[in-house]
């Protein structure tokens, strides 16, 4: 067997490359699963993704969400916690800027022009901080009305879902045995060609 990755002739026993230390054992085993006659599917590659409509490629995702478990409720929460996050990091950043500009300020080395400048440097930290706010926002206000909806249209999917496996389940009524109405020799078309005998008598 030659290694994978160094291409050394290794002995069939050896566990590990003496080269390289590659794990022969993983490759082998790997070599002898592997189905010969099976071919590959290419629906479940990602180049099948790259010829996906917008509406395929959304429907696989959801799909991909709902096997991983990920609600709508967990992303109202890792929404609120990435707002948390960035809301801190813009403090942060606020915070470290201004004693930053501030020593800087004080150290005497800049011109009083540039004074008023470096003082306000420390805003640049609101963009983040106001980023953060407005995905704790959304999180706790606009994320659960959407969760409410999704909520909704699942308790009404299954109750649609149980109403059809009950009426799937529900007894039916028998038809009604109406040979008992119906005389045994009585034949639809009795009356209608009794004429046709008639005339063939008589001919």
């Amino acid at each position: 067997m030659f290694c994978p990755q160094c291409g050394i002739s290794q002995s069939e026993d050896l566990r590990f490359c003496k080269q390289c230390g590659a794990n022969l054992h993983a490759v082998r085993q790997a070599v002898t699963t592997r189905d010969a006659g099976g071919k590959l599917d290419w629906s479940k590659t990602w180049v099948a993704e790259m010829f996906m409509s917008e509406a395929e490629q959304i429907k696989r995702h959801q799909e991909l969400e709902q096997l991983m478990g990920i609600t709508p409720e967990v992303k109202r929460y890792r929404e609120i916690k990435a707002g948390v996050i960035v809301s801190a990091a813009g403090l942060g950043v606020m915070i470290f800027l201004s004693i930053l500009m501030e020593g800087i300020i004080r150290s005497g080395q800049n011109p009083p022009s540039d004074a008023a400048i470096l003082s306000r440097i420390w805003a640049a930290g609101l963009i983040p901080f106001f980023i953060g706010l407005a995905l704790i926002i959304n999180g706790l206000f606009v994320s659960r009305k959407i969760v409410a909806a999704a909520e909704r249209q699942e308790r009404a999917r299954a109750k649609t879902t149980d109403a059809l496996e009950a009426h799937a389940e529900a007894p039916r009524l028998q038809s009604a045995d109406t040979t008992e109405f119906v005389p045994a020799n009585f034949s639809v078309t009795e009356d209608t060609t009794q004429h046709l005998l008639n005339h063939s008598r008589k001919q």
